[in-house]
C-alpha cells in the first residue's frame, strides 16, 4: 500500500472514531473562549456596577454574612475592572456585592451553564474517565492535523466550488477550512493535549527547562491571643510585595494556613492570574511569594501553554482567533463525516 493511501486510511479511521468528541471539544471550546464575557453579558445584575470608591473587604464580608448568617467566610473576589462587582465566598454560597456601596447583588450556590460547558469540555461530566477520553481526543486532533496537511499538500485546494454538489462541495470545504485554520487547530490540539496529560507534561516542561516548581507554602504556627490581620491588611502587604500587580482574590486563612492573595500583572490576561503572595495572618510576614514574571521557567511554560489554548495570550484578538479555530475543528468533523457518508452511499462526487 502506498504511503499516501496509508495516511488517508489513518486519517479516515481516526477521524471517524474521534468525531463526536472532537466536535464536542470544538463547540464547547468556542464558547469557553468567552466564558467570563458571556457570564457578565447574561447576568448583568450580578456583575455590572458603576465605579466609585471601593469599600474595605471586611465591610463587604460583613454585609454578606449579615445577609446570609451561619455561613463561614472563605474568601473574597475582586473585579478585574472597575465596572465589575466583587464577591464574598461563604461556605456553600457565593455572594456578589457592589464593591462601592456594599449592596448585595445576588448569589450562586451551584454550577452555572457555563461551568457545565467547561466540565463537558474537560471531562464530559464523567470524571476521570471522561477526562481521559477528551485528552485522547486531543491526541486524535493532533494526528488529524498532521495527516490532513500531508494529504492536502499535493492538491493544495483552497477554494470551494459552490456550483458543485455532494461529495465534491464537502471535499472543497474540508480542504479550505482545514488549511486556513490549520495553525489554530494544530495549536489547540497540541496545547489541549498538553493540558489533558498535564501530570506528565508538567514534569517534561520542568525537565527541559531545568527548573523546579515552587513547593507548597509552609504551615503557620498559631499565636494564641494575637490579633489576626484583616484581609485588607493582608492585601496591602501583597500590593507592596508585587508592585504593579492588581489583586483579584484573597483566601481567608484556616487554622494553620496563610492569607493567599492572588494578583495579576497587566500582561497576564488569564482571569485567575498567576501571581500569589502568602501572608502570615498573625505577624504580617510574607511566607511565600511567586511572581508570574520571575517564577520558574517550567511554570511559565505551563502558564503560556494554557494562555495559548484559551486565547488569553493577547486578550480579545486571540480569544476570537481561538474561538474560530475551535469552530473550524467542529466544522471539519461535519464536512469529513459528510464526505464519508456520500462515499459509502455512492453519491456522485461531482468531480
Amino acid at each position: 500500500m502506498r504511503p499516501r493511501r496509508i495516511v488517508f486510511t489513518l486519517h479516515l479511521v481516526v477521524g471517524l472514531a474521534a468525531a463526536i468528541f472532537i466536535a464536542i471539544l470544538g463547540v464547547t471550546g468556542s464558547i469557553m473562549a468567552f466564558e467570563d464575557e458571556l457570564d457578565h453579558l447574561t447576568h448583568p445584575a450580578l456583575f455590572k456596577v458603576a465605579p466609585g470608591v471601593p469599600l474595605p473587604l471586611t465591610q463587604l464580608g460583613d454585609r454578606a454574612i449579615a445577609a446570609y448568617p451561619g455561613h463561614r467566610l472563605t474568601g473574597y473576589g475582586i473585579g478585574v475592572s472597575p465596572d465589575l462587582s466583587s464577591y464574598v465566598g461563604l461556605q456553600g454560597v457565593t455572594v456578589y456585592v457592589n464593591p462601592y456601596t456594599g449592596a448585595v447583588l445576588g448569589t450562586r450556590t451551584g454550577p452555572t451553564w457555563l461551568s457545565q460547558v467547561h466540565q463537558v469540555h474537560l471531562r464530559l461530566l464523567a470524571g476521570d474517565v471522561g477526562k481521559t477520553v477528551m485528552s485522547w481526543a486531543g491526541v486524535a486532533l493532533s494526528l488529524l492535523s498532521l495527516s490532513g496537511l500531508y494529504l492536502w499538500w499535493p492538491i493544495k485546494r483552497v477554494s470551494v466550488n459552490w456550483q458543485k454538489g455532494g461529495r465534491r462541495r464537502w471535499f472543497d470545504l474540508h480542504n479550505a477550512v482545514g488549511i486556513f485554520a490549520w495553525v489554530l487547530i494544530a495549536l489547540l490540539a497540541v496545547t489541549g493535549t498538553a493540558i489533558g496529560f498535564e501530570s506528565a507534561t508538567r514534569t517534561l516542561f520542568y525537565r527541559i527547562t531545568r527548573s523546579e516548581p515552587l513547593p507548597p507554602p509552609p504551615s503557620i504556627v498559631p499565636v494564641p491571643g494575637a490579633r489576626l490581620l484583616t484581609p485588607d491588611e493582608a492585601l496591602a502587604i501583597a500590593r507592596v510585595a508585587m508592585p504593579g500587580a492588581a489583586p483579584i482574590n484573597v483566601s481567608a486563612p484556616a487554622a494553620k494556613s496563610s492569607y493567599r492573595v492572588g494578583l495579576r500583572f497587566p500582561e497576564d490576561r488569564t482571569p485567575g492570574g498567576r501571581t500569589r503572595v502568602f501572608v502570615n495572618p498573625y505577624t504580617g510576614a510574607i511566607v511565600q511569594a511567586e511572581s508570574s514574571r520571575t517564577t520558574a521557567a517550567g511554570t511559565r511554560l505551563v502558564t503560556a501553554n494554557r494562555a495559548i489554548h484559551t486565547g488569553d495570550l493577547f486578550g480579545m484578538p486571540t480569544k476570537i482567533l481561538m474561538s474560530l479555530g475551535s469552530l473550524a475543528a467542529a466544522l471539519q468533523v461535519i464536512s469529513g463525516t459528510a464526505m464519508w457518508l456520500a462515499r459509502i452511499r455512492k453519491a456522485p462526487a461531482g468531480a
